[in-house]
């Protein structure tokens, strides 16, 4: 009768720990990927989609923020470019409108691995005749039942007068969030930068401040111009980060983030 109610009491001490951390208290660390993917060309002007969906395989990254996206424009073969590159990825696809062109429509695009909760476009402001720009907001809901919003966006390139603009709209909209949030995009600025100042008086980046990691061109970074920064401060921590090199798939670098979400 002892030896069993012993071997009983081992056989519940061993079985209930396994059991509360596969179940109780998954992991609540994400891999977070800003790519501008130029449309889908490559920097030797052909189309080569799967180049493009390649680095996004070997990275194997849980959301996706993909800038310069194509639906159905001309210079495209008229695909939808956030849909074949989740196919090909094997990510759930978004697309969002900033503008009519070619014959299609251009603007941002998210991969993700998680269903979506809620999606949003919000159109920022822009200074008269440079292209509109929007940010695509998605909601979703972690293997660890947490809930975070995700962002992506890309900055006007013309100058810093509609960067600083897109800036302050986007601290006054997303910071509202009730969320966990992270932002990423091409930013089309630099560390210091009055657009960058404005951005981080709400969000914390996670570039070394000290050292900033060039990401374009592709070919001979030069220039940090494409970011991952999250909201608010005490819910996340940088697990690490990783500047991804493909001179063929993109005039831009990839910037990729491990982050863990904090109680």
């Amino acid at each position: 009768m002892g030896c069993r109610i012993l071997w009983t009491l081992l056989t519940f001490l061993m079985v209930i720990p396994v059991s509360a951390q596969t179940k109780d208290n998954p992991s609540k660390t994400i891999k977070v990927l800003s790519f501008n993917v130029f449309g889908g060309r490559t920097t030797k002007g052909d189309l080569n989609f799967e180049v493009v969906a390649k680095v996004i395989r070997d990275i194997d990254p849980d959301l996706v923020a993909l800038q310069e996206v194509d639906y159905k424009v001309n210079r495209s073969r008229k695909v939808d470019l956030a849909t074949e590159l989740g196919w090909r990825t094997k990510m759930i696809p978004i697309f969002a409108r900033a503008m009519y062109y070619d014959g299609g429509e251009y603007g941002e695009g998210v991969l993700s691995k998680f269903s979506f909760l809620t999606t949003r476009n919000v159109p920022l402001p822009n200074v008269g005749g440079q292209e509109p720009r929007t940010a695509l907001e998605v909601v979703v809901e972690l293997p660890s039942k947490d809930t975070i919003a995700f962002v992506g966006t890309h900055f006007a390139h013309e100058g810093p007068a509609g960067r600083e603009l897109q800036a302050k709209a986007l601290n006054e909209v997303f910071t509202k969030n009730q969320y966990p949030t992270i932002l990423a995009g091409d930013l089309n600025a630099r560390p210091g930068s009055k657009t960058i100042n404005i951005l981080e008086e709400f969000w914390t980046p996670t570039y070394d401040r000290d050292h900033p990691e060039p990401t374009a061109p592709s070919h001979d970074p030069k220039a940090k111009i494409d970011y991952i920064m999250f909201y608010p401060k005490h819910r996340w921590r940088v697990v690490s980060k990783e500047i991804i090199v493909d001179t063929y798939a993109s005039d831009h670098c990839a910037y990729l983030v491990t982050l863990e979400l904090l109680d």
